[in-house]
């Protein structure tokens, strides 16, 4: 089969198409899927920068996110069928193989059936900003209905898509953006407010926007200055969720001040541990967002798309920054 093999960190140039063995027939719990699309995030091309988690199983195979069709089902495969069309979030992060390629091998638990209503390319564009979105929200963050939400970034993979899963809980939500074709953009997704930070101090903005309290939640997909600018912005006893790595000098006092819950959100991480029960939860994630998709409630939004001979120039369009929607690689 073809795939896009990592040989060693550095930059995109590193991935190199290739034509390599097909994986072994699927285990017992296993499917093998033909690959017909895999989405591109931004752990991707930090694991392509720094190295994988596992170094010393080089070289790798990148890409969590993939969609396709059953080709082979294991012998205690009960939930799937050879021919159905699934999505998921497996491998990719440098224990097993990734989606960069034609095949895969993916256990059955974390794997949801994809909406009928969407394509390959948008379907494998979904699980990983999907389940960091929902996890974010409602389980970090614990989003009730009526809430205020600020959400950074909204335009962004993560972004757009925790814009809807707020709406869909009952939310009032603000966002940030730094054009106007970005504010229109998450204007149909049903944000509430707009706020342009590079023309608007955005906590002015905010509390102007919730009398002065702050939003009952925060979910900072940017990181760095952003992470600690934000606390003011955030209502006594508030939370605010990010799915950075918080920067080693960042000054606590205007949260600790406030009382604010800090959650600290990193989908991989069932992966990294083993966590077959959490791995299972992201693919019930996947199959109640595969209802809302169906139902016309949620869609993920696709940028461009790439052959499998084209990743390092979609890892260069990525790390440039300031994207709308999601990168995908097509297997034609």
């Amino acid at each position: 089969m073809k795939a896009v093999i990592m040989t060693a960190p550095g930059s995109p140039e590193v991935l190199q198409l290739r034509e390599i063995p097909n994986p072994l027939p699927p285990g017992n719990t296993e499917l093998l899927v033909r690959l017909k699309a895999a989405g591109v995030n931004p752990i991707d091309t930090k694991l392509r920068k720094r190295g994988t988690f596992y170094p010393d199983q080089m070289p790798a195979i990148l890409g969590c996110d993939g969609a396709g069709v059953v080709e082979a089902v294991g012998s205690a495969v009960t939930r799937f069928r050879v021919g159905d069309e699934v999505y998921f979030c497996n491998g990719g992060i440098g224990d097993r193989q990734g989606n960069y390629a034609e095949f895969t091998t993916v256990d059955e638990r974390f794997v949801a059936l994809k909406p009928k209503s969407v394509s390959f390319i948008e379907a494998a564009a979904a699980p990983l900003v999907l389940i960091t979105a929902w996890e974010a929200l409602y389980e970090r963050g614990r989003l009730e209905p009526g809430e205020k939400v600020l959400i950074h970034a909204g335009a962004g993979g993560v972004g757009h898509v925790a814009i809807q899963l707020a709406k869909l809980k009952g939310a009032d939500v603000c966002t940030t953006i730094s054009s106007q074709q970005k504010a229109d953009f998450v204007k149909d997704l049903g944000v509430d407010y707009a706020i342009n930070y590079q023309q608007t101090d955005f906590v002015k903005a905010i509390l102007d926007w919730t009398n002065g309290e702050g939003v009952d939640l925060a979910f900072d997909t940017v990181g760095g200055e952003t992470f600690e600018r934000t606390f003011p912005a955030i209502r006594i006893y508030g939370d605010i969720v990010t799915i950075l790595q918080p920067k080693a000098e960042t000054n606590w006092k205007v949260a600790r001040q406030r009382n604010l819950r800090i959650g600290l959100e990193l989908m991989l991480t069932p992966k990294m541990q083993g966590m077959v029960e959490v791995l299972e939860h992201h693919g019930e994630i996947l199959s109640e967002c595969g209802k809302l998709m169906d139902d016309g409630k949620l869609k993920v939004c696709v940028n461009r798309t790439f052959g499998l001979e084209e990743v390092a120039i979609a890892h260069q369009l990525l790390e440039a920054g300031s994207m709308m929607g999601k990168l995908v690689i097509v297997n034609e």
